[in-house]
């Protein structure tokens, strides 16, 4: 029999104390994403020092610390949101931050790029179980009316971990390559001390049995999508290796539909899948972070290339778009209020087509940062600040008990997309040393009409006929 429990979790009417509670779960839960998404970028600049640290390894071989994290990340979301929903968010968080932590620690002591690697994967597992948990814990504890505001901060927090997180590891990577993952410890110890104590024991379900065969399904139909879009740059895109990943990637996606319409009560929820504004929500994440993850990567090849700037220098070059998103996103809430999460949303997308169609122009005139780099990254902040809270607050249209699992599966299709958007990057730049100006145009022409699909997503989404 199934049935349905929240305890301890503070209600929207409350007075200031408990105000001041919510705040502090927003802190917490905040903290551990922000070094999930951090993790996943601050590797991308320590691959020389890890390259010599490692007998002169291969760029292929230590490209498996970042393509390892990345694949088990998106795989692992949904499965992981899903779990949460079952046994206990507060019990999921803890656990996903305690195992970051015990990671990064072997991360950080690692003998060998073999042991990297493991830990990375071990690191990613944790943080796909910290990212929809925290989510899933954040919500409940305010007023439906709050949540436009907490999804503008969530977002805030996101961008700032995947934009600064080459700058962070570049910064740290004068100390040593070992200190961006020894600096998560102690984040993560005060994460689970205040944990334990302030975060809402949540549990939405019970007395339910995983459905271990979807779960199994899911990570492998998404683990074998992201490991093509990861590697068909270095395989080749006709290798048998591509090849059968995609073979596999397509068989078990049609077994994992065949096994949601047929299970009782399967990992992803028939009222997840067909729920249309939720649907709509997930291809406008996913169309914009073909965009948003390219242009990242691009601005900094862009600057080391076509500018000659260090790579120290690059990456603080591109702070602008999280500095920029973490100084609108606390009024996206306003924003949507004033204009509806339809508009917002695919104003998001028209704002990064924008970045790039202004690069694109600007580029050819002009060797200024100033001219050239700034509107275009500030679009690249702007547009994340308008379009995410929508479209990410779309987790709480579905039933309660399905939050956690929501989130998760807009992260995955996020992390998805951002894969899939480097290896078409990588694919239109090529591989050759130097690149041309005329390839980085057609990067960004790329980056446009991935916009221009996320403001026809956004357009499209309703949320109100949810």
């Amino acid at each position: 029999m199934t049935t349905t429990t929240t305890r301890a979790v503070p209600g929207p009417d409350t007075e200031t104390p408990l105000d001041a509670r919510r705040r502090r779960v927003l802190a917490i839960a905040g903290v551990a994403q922000y070094l999930a998404i951090l993790d996943l970028f601050a590797v991308i600049v320590a691959f020389p020092a890890l390259q010599h640290s490692f007998g002169n390894a291969s760029t292929g071989a230590v490209s498996w610390t970042l393509n390892a994290y990345t694949i088990v990340m998106a795989a692992l979301l949904v499965p992981a949101g899903r779990f949460a929903d079952d046994t206990g968010r507060k019990r999921g968080f803890l656990i996903g931050i305690a195992l970051f932590g015990l990671a990064s620690i072997a991360c950080g002591l690692a003998p060998n790029l073999a042991a990297l690697i493991i830990a990375r994967i071990v690191q990613a597992a944790a943080g796909a179980l910290l990212i929809p948990t925290g989510l899933g814990l954040v919500l409940p504890v305010f007023p439906k009316s709050e949540h436009t505001k907490v999804m503008g901060i969530w977002t805030a927090i996101a961008a700032a971990g995947g934009a600064s997180g080459p700058v962070i590891g570049g910064l740290l990577l004068q100390a040593g390559w070992r200190w961006i993952f020894l600096l998560n410890v102690p984040f993560a110890v005060v994460a689970f001390v205040f944990g334990l104590r302030l975060l809402p024991d949540i549990q939405v379900r019970a007395n339910r049995r995983l459905d271990l065969l979807g779960a199994a399904l899911i990570l492998g139909a998404t683990a074998a999508f992201t490991t093509v879009f990861v590697q068909a740059p270095d395989w080749g895109y006709a290798a048998p290796g591509t090849l059968g990943c995609l073979v596999a990637a397509v068989l078990l996606s049609a077994w994992f539909v065949w096994h949601v319409r047929h299970h009782p009560d399967p990992v992803v929820s028939p009222a997840v899948l067909g729920h249309k504004p939720f649907r709509i929500a997930t291809l406008g994440v996913f169309c914009y972070y073909l965009a948003f993850a390219a242009m990242v990567l691009e601005a900094t090849l862009f600057m080391t290339e076509e500018w000659h700037y260090s790579t120290l220098r690059a990456s603080l070059g591109v702070a602008i778009m999280p500095i920029s998103c973490l100084l609108l996103s606390p009024f996206s809430g306003r924003f949507i209020a004033l204009v509806g999460a339809r508009t917002s949303a695919a104003l998001g997308g028209a704002t990064i087509a924008a970045g790039c169609a202004w690069w694109v122009a600007a580029s050819g005139f002009s060797d200024s940062y100033a001219v050239v780099m700034i509107p275009g990254a500030l679009c690249g902040g702007i547009s994340t600040a308008l379009l995410q809270p929508p479209l990410f607050g779309a987790s709480t249209l579905l039933p309660a008990d399905q939050i956690s699992l929501g989130s998760g599966t807009l992260m995955m299709a996020r992390q998805t997309s951002s894969a899939l958007g480097v290896a078409i990057l990588t694919a239109i730049l090529g591989d050759q040393a130097q690149r041309t100006l005329t390839e980085f145009r057609a990067g960004w022409i790329y980056m446009l009409i991935a916009g221009v699909a996320a403001t026809a997503a956004g357009l499209a989404y309703r949320p109100e006929r949810g």
